[in-house]
């Protein structure tokens, strides 16, 4: 890692839409070893407004886990109650309005109505195939979301931390992407930019199979009123892999720490587990023994479109 770098703020961003598991941990001790590295503050945001799945449990699991795993952060909510009465992304809905206000006023914006089940039918390789694109309906209809229009997908520079800038463009699969859902909620790219400016994040530590959404973001600043978002640095890991070499999920519960935590496994196990799962050759005890020991390609800007 290079050493003549320092940051001001970066974040751990869970979403509490299931149990976390042993890729979470992977990507948050990165984090944490990036800031500690770089003298960043690590801020705990918790990205809520999928109302749909969010339960309070999901929320308390982040603080057991981290708090279990002894994985800091030094701003941001300390418990639930905490979280809920002054964290929650529901408190800074003021800040997206005011964002889809601004996208609504520069025009790219348009209201789509097509269901999600529609889209598995018509949508080749998750592509939005532009449907509702020249429908002209109301941006005021209702069950619609707002899609982005991203026109040419022109280039875009995006500074990383180990391949200095990177020029791309935005991938197919984020095509006229969702800023505002159905249920009247912003969606999570509108919402992750707004948050980042908010609380002045000026590193961005996420796994690899983030970097469309890191291109989508960028693209998507840069229609929002004058901001910084483009001197963040951006850093995507590889990821965590399954015996059978699938991403991890949510959904594996043989894999979340709470299910590791009900089999009787201490966090010195957890640490043990990993290691092993990353082909370490020395058992890691603690996220700073794991960070001192991650393989080189844990610390390479990895691209995934």
């Amino acid at each position: 890692m290079a050493s003549d770098l320092h940051f001001t703020r970066t974040r751990i961003a869970p979403t509490p839409s299931g149990y976390l598991h042993l890729g979470n941990v992977l990507s948050f001790v990165i984090t944490a070893a990036w800031a500690r590295k770089t003298g960043a503050a690590i801020l705990l945001r918790i990205d809520d407004l999928d109302r749909e799945r969010y339960q309070p449990y999901y929320v308390q699991d982040i603080f057991d886990t981290l708090h279990f795993l002894d994985i800091p952060w030094d701003e941001g909510p300390r418990n639930l109650t905490d979280f809920e009465q002054h964290h929650s992304q529901v408190h800074r809905l003021p800040l997206y309005k005011a964002a889809l206000q601004a996208l609504q006023e520069n025009g790219p914006v348009y209201t789509c109505t097509c269901s999600r089940s529609t889209l598995q039918h018509t949508a080749a390789n998750s592509v939005y195939p532009g449907t509702c694109r020249n429908k002209y309906y109301p941006l005021n209809a209702d069950n619609a979301n707002w899609r982005l229009y991203t026109g040419e997908r022109p280039e875009m520079v995006i500074r990383t931390l180990s391949q200095g800038m990177v020029t791309t463009t935005l991938p197919a699969s984020m095509q006229d992407f969702v800023v505002k859902k159905k249920d009247g909620f912003p969606a999570y790219q509108l919402t992750s930019v707004v948050d980042d400016l908010h609380f002045g994040i000026d590193l961005v530590v996420r796994g690899a199979d983030l970097w469309p959404s890191t291109i989508a973001q960028h693209y998507l600043a840069g229609l929002l009123p004058a901001n910084h978002f483009s001197a963040t640095r951006f850093f995507h890991h590889a990821l965590l892999t399954g015996t059978d070499g699938t991403k991890l999920s949510k959904s594996a519960g043989d894999t979340s720490i709470q299910s590791l935590r009900k089999q009787g496994h201490t966090p010195a196990a957890i640490y043990t587990l990993l290691s092993s799962l990353l082909g370490l050759p020395e058992p890691a005890h603690n996220w700073q023994m794991l960070a001192t020991q991650l393989p080189e390609l844990l610390y390479q800007e990895v691209h995934s479109t």
